[in-house]
């Protein structure tokens, strides 16, 4: 029996969508929701990109996106995809021909908006060039970049200009028969985009990007994503994310998966419930947790560990994770070990055990499932 049969307030019900496929990774329908995130190194530097994308896949990210404004860049794409451990989007902005030349190098997606690289025969060329080297398409609208007409008609961004863009450009691709597509609609207000997605959702069966775009900086682009996309997440909404930070791509992977667990919508590595701390802590709580958080960074196996200062709360916690350690006095605490009390420890032992105990638990985890999956 699930964790969610026991408790069916954790249940979250997701929209239903069709599923695309971005390179190896599947997008909508029942498969996992994927995270994204963005290089910001310039594309003609290939070893410099190519070191960024592996960083990023070795936090999490399933797919990242690589811009692509010129023809060198359109060049150094082909070896950035050869030496890339994940399917690459190019990112595409008015020249069409970086859309063709993209899908040639082997993008396994186009982020692009159908209304403003050209005629309709410049779409129709992009079009082909997705459909023969096997290329979806993410439509890609934006508060801060919407169409001329739109504008004239709403007077200003809107959540139904955002919707009426992006239906507008799912009619391009539907008339010329590609169906291999996803769509955003982004905004940096929380309000816009929450409701513009929201109004998306109805519209279409389409699998949905989400991201708070052009969020801020490390903090507060965190907390303005995890608002917008943690309540359209715990809505059913959303098949990929990606968090928009002004920081390192892979704090953005690191968030993105944060939201996630959080909702226990995605599963990866050690989730270390931990207590603010207080004058009750039994040792340096906040320390011992940044330490930790740095030291179990390359475990990968889902699993939990409570780092609790005291006994008020701390046992309580420790029943609900795979290791815990609750402060006690005289220099020691408490370790738990699948919910129960297993041994006393001292402080100046604790972070090299709890490690220890930690990869343990992680590989007994990962040898079970390998079993199972053997039979």
């Amino acid at each position: 029996m699930t964790l969610n049969h026991i408790r069916p307030w954790r249940n979250i019900y997701r929209r239903s969508s069709r599923q695309i496929m971005v390179g190896n990774v599947p997008v909508g329908g029942d498969a996992p929701i994927s995270v994204q995130t963005m290089t910001n190194t310039l594309t003609t530097d290939v070893a410099a990109t190519v070191a960024q994308i592996q960083r990023a896949a070795e936090a999490g990210a399933d797919i990242v996106r690589v811009s692509v404004p010129d023809e060198a860049s359109a060049r150094a794409l082909r070896e950035i995809v050869r030496e890339s451990p994940v399917p690459l989007v190019a990112d595409i902005h008015f020249h069409y021909k970086r859309g063709i030349e993209a899908a040639e190098a082997g993008a396994a997606c186009l982020r692009i908006n159908p209304g403003n690289i050209g005629s309709p025969e410049r779409v129709r060329e992009v079009i082909a060039a997705a459909r023969d080297h096997g290329c979806s398409i993410r439509i890609g609208v934006n508060a801060g970049s919407l169409e001329k007409h739109l504008l004239e008609k709403y007077g200003e961004p809107t959540p139904d200009a955002m919707v009426e863009s992006g239906m507008e450009h799912i009619r391009i691709l539907q008339d010329n028969d590609f169906h291999n597509f996803k769509i955003s609609v982004k905004a940096s207000d929380v309000f816009m985009a929450a409701a513009a997605y929201q109004q998306l959702a109805e519209a279409t069966d389409a699998p949905i990007h989400l991201g708070i775009t052009e969020a801020g900086g490390l903090t507060s682009g965190t907390i303005k994503s995890a608002i917008g996309l943690g309540n359209l997440l715990w809505m059913g909404i959303g098949d990929t994310i990606r968090v928009s930070l002004s920081a390192d791509p892979v704090e953005e992977v690191k968030v993105g998966y944060e939201i996630l667990k959080s909702l226990g919508l995605r599963h990866r590595g050690v989730n270390i419930i931990s207590c603010p701390s207080c004058a009750r802590q039994g040792f340096d709580v906040i320390k011992t947790v940044e330490t930790l958080e740095e030291r179990l960074a390359h475990i990968k196996t889902p699993m939990s560990l409570s780092i609790i200062g005291c006994v008020v709360n701390g046992p309580g916690e420790a029943l609900m994770t795979d290791v815990g350690f609750t402060g006690g006095g005289a220099g020691s605490g408490m370790v738990y070990l699948a919910g129960k009390a297993s041994h006393k420890l001292s402080n100046a032992q604790m972070v090299d055990h709890i490690v220890e105990q930690v990869e343990k638990k992680a590989a007994e985890i990962d040898a079970a499932a390998a079993e199972a999956g053997a039979d």
